[in-house]
């Protein structure tokens, strides 16, 4: 894996925020709001929850990446007569180019990707309960770490470019980058609930985040067809 992949990851990250904003506005906004009054009038605190709260979501992302990535490599060795990694790649850019259709309002089929996730949110969602309440930094880590297991399009993108990067390590490394990408559009959030979820709806900003992140998946889809022609 090089810093040009990693870079990406964090720019689709970033570009997602619209879609971050949707998902996890509901969620962040209750966090906040349900602090300390202490915590809530201190903003330097309040981000160090919020902080909290986000490393825990992308260590999740992080270890799911290193799975997805240790389960592309095993896949690769196997695959003798295909060029897995380039089929995984283009597979990944068509579930961006979906994504960003649904940012856009164009199209909603990435809702039926997400759904397929619903049945093991439905398992984890009763241990993020469980931590409400969040009371100290620690908590809010954990509680974060639950909440990455949230069912995101975005994230399910992510995870099949992972099955070809080639390894645990590389599939960890790209979906921490993508985590951190996504990380300024949460933190502002955290701190300005009201006024991202009014901006969030915003239809050009949707528009203009569909754009680029289907844009990213054809820039994938192009990756994946030069690579394979020039293997032939």
């Amino acid at each position: 894996m090089n810093w040009e992949m990693l870079a990406s990851a964090m720019l689709v990250g970033l570009l997602g925020g619209v879609h971050c904003l949707g998902m996890c506005g509901g969620v962040v906004g209750t966090l906040t709001f349900g602090l300390p009054k202490s915590v809530q009038q201190a903003r330097a605190r309040t981000l160090l929850y919020q902080l909290a709260y986000n490393l825990g979501r992308i260590s999740s992302y992080a270890v799911a990446g290193a799975l997805f990535g240790w389960l592309g490599a095993s896949l690769t060795n196997l695959a003798v007569f295909l060029p897995a990694q380039q089929v995984l790649q283009a597979v990944a850019g068509l579930l961006m180019i979906s994504l960003g259709l649904y940012l856009a309002g164009v199209w909603r089929g990435i809702v039926a990707i997400e759904k397929l996730g619903g049945r093991l949110w439905r398992r984890i969602q009763p241990w993020a309960q469980k931590l409400t309440p969040v009371r100290s930094l620690p908590q809010a880590w954990l509680y974060g770490a639950v909440w990455g297991w949230l069912p995101c399009g975005l994230v399910y993108s992510m995870l099949v470019w992972a099955l070809a990067s080639g390894g645990a390590l590389q599939g960890a490394a790209l979906l921490a980058a993508f985590g951190l990408g996504t990380l300024p559009n949460l933190m502002l959030m955290g701190v300005f609930a009201f006024y991202f979820t009014r901006l969030a709806q915003k239809v050009w900003l949707q528009r203009l985040a569909g754009a680029l992140v289907a844009g990213f998946g054809l820039w994938q889809l192009y990756l994946a067809a030069s690579v394979t022609v020039a293997a032939g």
